[in-house]
């Protein structure tokens, strides 16, 4: 119950007293938040405190690491957050306030979670100002002893403890919504908290972030889109790799500084962002502008007004921060690709199809009715620009459809549609007049076609047949087995008959002794109530016995 974190309820309500941050939002344009507003005010915290600059970014930073991941979401919301919130939520991206140095050197040398050598040992410099600082991590340079440049990324102490405290409040409200939001119960909510609780605590192991880095590094090695860099050394707490040479995603004045193509950046972003999905089953879904770099010259001759430069190849994205990754099952992935091309060729007959063939909807749907408000929903986004989208608009909209018409769609799913909230905010700031649906669908043709192709089929047909002659070996045995196991379930079933009818043989004779009893006492009162003198209280005893006879027999 919500009640048993009353606790930390009572904490974030004297966070948000203490900066003010009702002070940052108008009350007028979203009456809505009135009763949080007054609610913050009657605070003790609150009282004799005024507006304070910063506000949102400090109580974000103290309210712990889930709250951090929100505030870095709604940093690419600008069409939902006013400018100045957004001002302050993108220092939320790589501007957090960063732990003591010395509790970072000591993290590092650690034996058990650490790399546990001593840093003189490890690195031939280590610079003690962190370059960055994250929900999660902060991250140092130093250099190796062979001269390579190198970033560690630091977990932050004692960050562990209060996440899974958050995410057991965060499951409360989750359970509360279910229980009594039909929509909620759609896009299960609950398995949504719980699956991306076990990714928040993955987030704290970066031995996971290694591979997974190494893992996108060898599916882009080679590749004109992306660069990912190489991870050195990895413990629980600690991990080194390659430092690279960027800035991030939202720094857009840079890029018109550098001589970049804008319009470029964003169609080459989108493809990366399909390539991961469709190609490699493997998606950055963590995309914020904090963990997406584009190349640049060292940022040391990074200057206002400097000159255009040329890297000598197209400049491309750099790949960081891999902890939270995505995948779809084979099943979900053909069937996402084939809704989004369906949608785009303004064809919602099919789409509603290959909804109901994946089973997320039930068979009593009102097909037409579903075609109906996703066409009216979805299809005016189909001549818009990405500027002129509000995907999470759309996507309120989708889940409001979803509950009215029982859909039920995966988990995994929703982490997909919260990457694509992520991409559409980038693209937005990036490049506003992009066509998003140009590019996408000749890559989501180009794909299905691929998968359905029958020669590649039949080639992976041939590659399967060797293990597939193998596994007749087993026919015999199989056979075998279920033979033993229908007649081990003949004589199951036999046994379970003859339990049924002595229960049945039980219940009548417990109902025969309830009619025994009840008659017998109903009897023995009738008498107590007729005769006088010493006989009643005899009769009443007697019925009294009735009664536990009936309860002990």
């Amino acid at each position: 119950m919500l009640l048993s974190h009353r606790a930390r309820l009572l904490e974030l309500w004297r966070i948000a007293a203490i900066y003010r941050i009702d002070t940052h939002f108008s009350i007028e344009e979203a009456p809505q938040l009135q009763p949080l507003a007054r609610l913050i005010r009657l605070h003790p915290a609150a009282w004799g405190k005024k507006h304070q600059p910063n506000a949102i970014k400090y109580a974000l930073e103290d309210m712990g690491t889930l709250f951090l991941k929100l505030g870095q979401l709604l940093s690419t919301r600008r069409d939902l957050v006013p400018p100045e919130i957004i001002a302050q939520l993108v220092q939320l991206q790589d501007k957090v306030k960063p732990f003591n140095s010395d509790v970072a050197i000591t993290q590092i040398q650690d034996p058990k979670h650490g790399l546990g050598q001593s840093i003189g040992t490890l690195f031939a410099r280590f610079d003690v100002k962190p370059l960055a600082a994250a929900s999660i991590a902060q991250v140092h340079t130093a250099a190796l002893h062979d001269g390579r440049e190198v970033v560690i990324k630091v977990v932050r102490p004692d960050i562990r403890t209060t996440i899974v405290s958050d995410f057991e409040l965060l499951r409360e409200l989750a359970s509360w919504a279910s229980a009594r939001i039909e929509a909620a119960r759609a896009v299960h909510i609950i398995d949504i908290v719980e699956d991306y609780r076990q990714v928040m605590l993955n987030e704290l192991d970066l031995t996971l972030e290694a591979d997974n880095t190494t893992q996108m590094r060898n599916n882009f090695l080679g590749s004109a889109l992306m660069y990912v860099p190489e991870v050195y050394d990895a413990a629980k707490n600690v991990m080194v790799m390659e430092r690279i040479q960027g800035v991030p995603i939202s720094q857009v004045e840079m890029f018109d500084q550098l001589g970049y193509d804008r319009a470029a950046l964003a169609k080459k972003g989108l493809t990366i962002f399909f390539t991961q999905v469709f190609r490699d089953n493997f998606f950055h879904a963590d995309m914020h502008p904090g963990n997406v770099f584009v190349e640049t010259p060292p940022v040391q001759t990074l200057h206002a007004g400097m000159a255009a430069v040329d890297l000598g190849h197209e400049p491309r994205y750099i790949g960081l921060d891999c902890a939270i990754m995505g995948t779809l099952s084979k099943d979900d992935q053909l069937i996402v690709a084939r809704m989004l091309l369906a949608v785009m060729n303004d064809n919602f007959t099919a789409m509603v199809d290959i909804v109901s063939r994946a089973g997320w909807i039930p068979p009593n749907a009102d097909k037409h009715a579903l075609m109906r408000d996703m066409k009216r929903t979805v299809g005016p986004m189909l001549q818009k620009s990405i500027n002129d989208i509000d995907f999470a608009g759309v996507l309120m909209q989708i889940l409001d459809i979803a509950r009215r018409h029982h859909m039920s769609i995966p988990p995994q799913l929703m982490l997909l549609l919260k990457t694509l909230v992520h991409v559409e905010g980038l693209g937005r700031d990036l490049y506003p007049d992009l066509d998003i649906w140009s590019l996408a669908k000749p890559i989501l043709s180009s794909w299905i076609k691929e998968q359905l192709d029958p020669m590649r089929n039949l080639q992976q047909l041939r590659q399967q047949l060797p293990e597939m002659l193998l596994s007749t070996t087993d026919i015999p045995k199989l056979l075998d087995q279920g033979l033993q196991s229908l007649a081990s379930q003949g004589s199951r079933q036999d046994s379970q008959l003859r339990e049924i009818q002595q229960i049945r043989a039980d219940m009548l004779n417990d109902r025969r002794r309830d009619w025994l009893a009840l008659a017998g006492f109903a009897i023995f009162i009738a008498i107590a109530t007729q005769v006088i003198g010493w006989l009643s209280p005899i009769f009443y005893i007697l019925a009294i016995l009735v009664v536990v006879w009936r309860i002990l027999a």
